[in-house]
């Protein structure tokens, strides 16, 4: 009772409300949060396009069969039909398709032009082998040059090796600025934080010369620091939000599985999860970063004074 009559409620005999202004710190705090959140949108999207190429193109092969047409050594058979039986016949093969003329133009078109379909030089037959296990690509290399010599088995694996290559400096990239993001918002808080201790010199001084410890005083300032930082972060995590959906919108298509992201309910279940939690996490964790910031610039401002 007597601790409340010699300090009201809400009394700020540091003056912090005037050192610590509410105005700057939150709204450069909230920069941090949004650049933050489009970090972490980065590294979960380069996350979920690495995982998307890899069960795509690591689950499928391409068979290239030279001269179609020309019989079997084995046989005499047709080489297109004998390639295809031996295929799915294969454990751990799901599937194999010879492309159309039609879709063998598609392919050709972006090197050939428009003129793909006129192609005078013979071409080979395409067939797409959808894996449903694992399958050795040399062994059944042999096993279909076997039956139609000069056939190619491509497994893809250099071109998932190169896609995870570029989602891993992805990654790296979106890491490395979350990591900058978050020492910009430490070091924003640490520079404000010494200002109001400047600002506040004389009251601080003559209130640590009454007895308040060190503790006391930078837990007042930690406490309106993380106020400040909380506030910045949340409305950082609500500008964000409707950025990360669009972004989500226009990344669907590459994303495997398709939805219906013109309704809000598709347009909600295209953001990941992991994005859903951090945009919760990045109120709290602003707060925390202002916490240890300002309790540490505090503490060393404290053992410098006489």
């Amino acid at each position: 009772m007597a601790r409340s009559i010699l300090r009201p409620t809400g009394f700020d005999e540091l003056g912090l409300r005037r050192a610590l202004s509410d105005r700057m710190l939150p709204f450069l705090v909230a920069a941090m949060a949004f650049l933050a959140a489009l970090a972490l949108a980065g590294w979960t999207g380069a996350a979920g396009l690495s995982r998307h190429w890899q069960e795509g193109a690591g689950s499928a092969l391409t068979v290239q069969v030279p001269s179609p047409k020309a019989a079997s050594a084995r046989d005499g058979a047709e080489r297109l039909p004998a390639v295809i039986a031996l295929l799915t016949g294969t454990p751990g093969v799901a599937s194999a398709r010879a492309l159309a003329d039609d879709e063998l133009s598609d392919l050709l078109r972006p090197w050939l032009g428009a003129g793909a379909e006129r192609v005078s030089i013979p071409l080979p037959a395409v067939v797409a082998v959808q894996l449903s296990g694992k399958v050795d690509p040399v062994d059944l290399g042999r096993r279909v040059a076997a039956v139609a010599p000069g056939s190619l088995v491509e497994d893809h694996g250099v071109w998932i090796g190169r896609l995870s290559a570029l989602a891993r400096s992805l990654q790296a990239c979106a890491g490395l600025a979350l990591i900058l993001v978050v020492a910009v918002a430490a070091t924003v808080i640490a520079v404000a934080t010494r200002a109001g201790l400047s600002a506040r010199r004389e009251a601080i001084e003559i209130v640590h010369g009454l007895g308040a410890t060190d503790g006391y005083i930078a837990g007042r300032f930690a406490a309106r620091a993380t106020l400040l930082a909380a506030i910045g972060g949340l409305g950082g995590a609500i500008l964000a939000a409707p950025v990360l959906l669009a972004l989500a919108r226009l990344a669907e298509p590459f994303g495997g599985a398709p939805r219906e992201v013109d309704t809000i309910a598709g347009l909600l279940e295209a953001l990941p999860p992991t994005l859903w939690l951090a945009l919760p996490g990045l109120p709290l964790t602003a707060a925390v970063i202002g916490f240890l910031t300002a309790q540490g610039t505090v503490r060393r401002w404290l053992r410098q004074l006489p």
